[in-house]
């Protein structure tokens, strides 16, 4: 476990630094870098944005299987561990993220049971949950992670947040509050969606109320700025991919094409990445799914195996040059990939395929619809990967995130 600096901003968070910095700081490239790099200095994502439940099909997990994972805010690792694999090593550039990471495990190690367990990390409103952090939970963190979450902020520890909405905060849940304030000044109620019950009204709603609102020139105005999209972790590099697919350059059809898919391909009652996007909460009761891994069925493997479980402050190519070779199975890389230069891309896979034992497999995600190493890697090392095409386009179908344009799955040859 690689300890942080729990207020390191940007300016001094000399990885975040290197992995985003590409343009010098007073041309019009450099400043965008900079503020989105200001802005993902805090937390970013109180909930991870890619369905854990399509990554374990993909991987086809095994209990003999070593992961390497980028953390982001933890959902997905911790649905890992339902299948029992046999480490899984989790990496973030944001010091946030890692101690969310660790404050998720130690839930799951030390809270007295699964109703705790929920009530203190998916429900809102819950005001006991400070003193539950004080009870069961601070004794058990690393002194960074303990001085984090009791770092006071505005006159209020960190930790009170989850007395509150966990989900409303981070630069993602306030990039989704103020979405929902645009389109209440437009008329629309988007917590309406939850009320629909079938995927016929689902659709119905979605073009009704949501569809004319990317009509509106405010809106359009917004979605033509790169930096309206930092709120959804989308930095500049990602923005200039989305914005490729489209015939005028405008992100507006694009965003438009996957919120219809967030809205209208999946039934509300089974897609919590939608509750967080229409309601800015998850389920309750009967009304829908709770995230893959605070569901019953998953508990008691999950916390039998935290202890399988590393969070390290580094990026995926530093954890794994000090790895031996052959000895990790499972890659997920999420959409990193879409930050990095050539440079920067094959460094990471040159360390994932030196350290790669036979039939590993990398999967990743990415903001246009294409694979983004094909034609970039140098054909050393890309020749030692298959690429599984069709089930990948299969996959991109079924992902219920709905936010990106491609799934990807690649496995180490024989």
């Amino acid at each position: 476990m690689s300890e942080f600096a729990p207020d390191t901003g940007f300016r001094k968070n000399r990885k975040l630094k290197t992995a985003l910095l590409r343009h010098k700081a007073f041309s019009k490239d450099g400043f965008s870098e900079r503020l989105f790099g200001l802005l993902f200095s805090g937390l970013v994502y109180p909930q991870i944005w890619e369905d854990p439940d399509l990554d374990m099909q993909a991987m086809e997990l095994k209990p003999s299987h070593r992961i390497v994972t980028i953390g982001s805010g933890g959902c997905n690792m911790l649905a890992y561990l339902s299948k029992a694999p046999a480490s899984i090593d989790v990496v973030d550039l944001n010091p946030h993220h890692i101690a969310l990471n660790r404050l998720k495990l130690a839930a799951f190690k030390n809270l007295p049971n699964h109703s705790d367990l929920v009530r203190f990390l998916a429900m809102p409103n819950e005001k006991s949950n400070s003193r539950v952090f004080d009870r069961y939970l601070s004794s058990n963190l690393d002194d960074t992670t303990r001085a984090y979450w009791n770092t006071r902020k505005f006159g209020r520890r960190r930790v009170t947040v989850f007395d509150r909405n966990i989900y409303e905060t981070g630069l993602l849940g306030r990039f989704i509050g103020a979405a929902h304030l645009l389109a209440r000044l437009h008329g629309v109620k988007l917590q309406e969606m939850t009320k629909a019950r079938t995927i016929r009204e689902q659709r119905q709603f979605f073009d009704d109320q949501i569809a004319p609102l990317f009509e509106k020139p405010v809106v359009r105005w917004i979605t033509n700025r790169k930096s309206s999209l930092f709120g959804l972790g989308i930095p500049p590099q990602q923005y200039d991919e989305l914005a490729s697919l489209a015939a005028d350059n405008s992100i507006a059809p694009v965003l438009k094409h996957r919120l219809e898919k967030l809205a209208c391909h999946f039934p509300m009652r089974d897609n919590y990445f939608a509750w967080q996007a229409f309601a800015r909460r998850y389920a309750d009761g009967d009304e829908g799914p709770l995230p893959t891994y605070l569901k019953p069925e998953h508990y008691e493997v999950i916390r039998a195996n935290v202890d399988r479980v590393n969070v390290h402050h580094a990026s995926f190519t530093e954890l794994l040059a000090g790895e031996p070779a052959a000895s990790r199975d499972r890659y997920i890389l999420l959409d990193a990939q879409d930050w990095m230069t050539d440079k920067q891309l094959n460094d990471v896979w040159r360390e994932i395929t030196r350290t790669a034992r036979e039939g590993a497999r990398v999967i990743f995600r990415t903001a246009a619809e294409k694979s983004i190493i094909e034609g970039r890697l140098a054909p050393e090392i890309r020749d030692q990967w298959h690429y599984f095409e069709e089930q990948s386009r299969e996959m991109t179908t079924q992902d219920r995130s709905a936010i990106y344009g491609g799934f990807h799955i690649y496995g180490k040859k024989a």
